[in-house]
C-alpha cells in the first residue's frame, strides 16, 4: 500500500502581470512551467491558493463543485489573454477542510463562496505549473484591513493540511507599486533595496521582520501601497512552520519595479 503523500514545502509566486499567461518572453513564465520537474515532482491531492486578487474582510473559501470558472480581472490586455480557460476541479471537501481548521485556530467567521471561480492570481500561475488542470483547487481570500501577523498565524493554522498532500501556494508579488511602472530596463533604487530586505529576511529566518514588514523594510509603503500583494507570502511562510528559512527559488524584474521573485518553505524536521 502506498504511504499517504505528506508534503514539506510551501510556496510562494510573484504572479507579476497578467501577460505572464502568453508573453513567451518572460523570465518566470519559463519558471512556472518548470516548476513541477525541479521543486515538486509528486502530484499534490489538491492546491490551496492563496491569491491577492481576493479581497474579503472576512476569511473566505471558495467551495466549487464541478469545475472552475476563469475570472479575467485585467482590463485593456490582448484579446487571446480573455480567451484563456483553466478548468480546474473544485475542491469542497479542502475547502470544508480550510474552514475547520482556521475555525479551531481562532479564526471564528470564515464564510464559503459556493459560486466564485478562480481569478488570475490563481489561474495563471496554475496553467502554467500545472496544464492539465486535473488537481482539484480551493481558493482563500485574504484580508487587507489586517496585517502581516494576521496572515501568518492563518498559515500556522493551515500548516496541517500539508499532511494531507494540499500543496499550499501563495500567490501575490514581491513589490506591486502599479503607479512605478515603467519602461525602463534599470531597476528604480526603492525596488531593489526593498526586495533585498525582503530576501534576506526570508533566508535567514526572520519571520518576525518579515510580519512586521510595513514598519522594518526600507520603501516598505512604496513597494507596497496596499498590502493585498504581499500577504499571501504571510500565509505560505507561516503554513511552513515557525523557524523555517526561505529558499529563493526564481528572480526576475519587469517594467522597471515589478519583482518576480519567488521563495519555497520547507518544513524541517518533518517526515518524509
Amino acid at each position: 500500500m502506498a504511504l499517504p503523500l505528506k508534503l514539506k514545502e510551501t510556496f510562494f509566486i510573484s504572479h507579476g502581470s497578467p501577460t505572464l499567461s502568453i508573453d513567451e518572453s518572460l523570465p518566470a513564465r519559463h519558471f512556472l512551467k518548470g516548476f513541477r520537474e525541479r521543486f515538486l515532482n509528486q502530484k499534490p491531492n489538491a492546491i490551496l491558493m492563496i491569491s491577492a486578487h481576493w479581497e474579503t474582510s472576512e476569511p473566505t473559501v471558495n467551495s466549487i463543485r464541478g469545475r472552475h470558472d476563469t475570472i479575467h480581472d485585467f482590463y485593456g490586455f490582448p484579446k487571446p489573454m480573455y480567451q484563456l480557460k483553466y478548468p480546474a476541479p473544485g475542491a469542497p471537501e479542502l475547502a470544508k477542510r480550510v474552514k475547520e481548521v482556521l475555525m479551531a485556530s481562532g479564526f471564528t467567521t470564515v464564510h464559503e463562496d459556493k459560486k466564485r471561480g478562480l481569478d488570475h492570481g490563481a489561474w495563471v500561475p496554475l496553467m502554467l505549473m500545472y496544464p492539465e488542470a486535473d488537481i482539484p483547487v480551493c481558493q482563500l481570500s485574504v484580508q487587507p484591513n489586517r496585517d502581516g501577523t494576521y496572515h501568518y498565524n492563518m498559515g500556522r493554522a493551515l500548516a496541517s493540511l500539508k499532511d494531507e498532500g494540499v500543496l499550499i501556494i501563495g500567490s501575490g508579488s514581491a513589490t506591486h507599486n502599479l503607479r512605478a511602472l515603467g519602461s525602463s530596463k534599470s531597476v528604480v533604487s526603492w525596488a531593489l533595496e526593498f526586495d533585498n530586505w525582503l530576501k534576506d529576511a526570508l533566508l535567514s529566518g526572520r519571520h518576525q521582520d518579515v510580519n512586521n514588514y510595513d514598519m522594518k523594510a526600507p520603501h516598505a509603503k512604496v513597494a507596497h501601497p496596499w498590502p493585498e500583494h504581499i500577504y499571501p507570502l504571510h500565509v505560505a511562510l507561516g503554513a511552513s512552520g515557525e523557524g523555517t528559512n526561505g529558499e529563493l527559488i526564481h528572480h526576475s524584474w519587469d517594467l522597471g519595479a515589478l519583482s518576480y521573485a519567488s521563495y519555497k518553505f520547507s518544513s524541517l524536521n518533518r517526515p518524509s
